[in-house]
């Protein structure tokens, strides 16, 4: 399984760069969960945006400073 998955995540990474303008960084930095949510959003699904307390978690795990 290890033989694959350098081909395919190569692949994925490119595919990020070509439709999300995502740098490499950006492709590895980033959760399946993100990429997930972007690949839902082109195949027309229809994706909630982030409930209240996810923001809250997210404002205290990425404080503006």
């Amino acid at each position: 399984m290890s033989d694959h998955f350098a081909p395919a995540a190569g692949r994925l990474a490119g595919l990020a760069g070509v439709a999300f303008g995502w740098s490499p960084d950006r492709f590895w930095d980033a959760t399946p969960a993100e990429l997930a949510a972007l690949v839902a959003v082109l195949a027309g699904e229809d994706v909630a945006p982030p409930d209240a307390a996810t923001i809250r978690t997210l404002q205290e795990a990425f404080p503006d400073g």
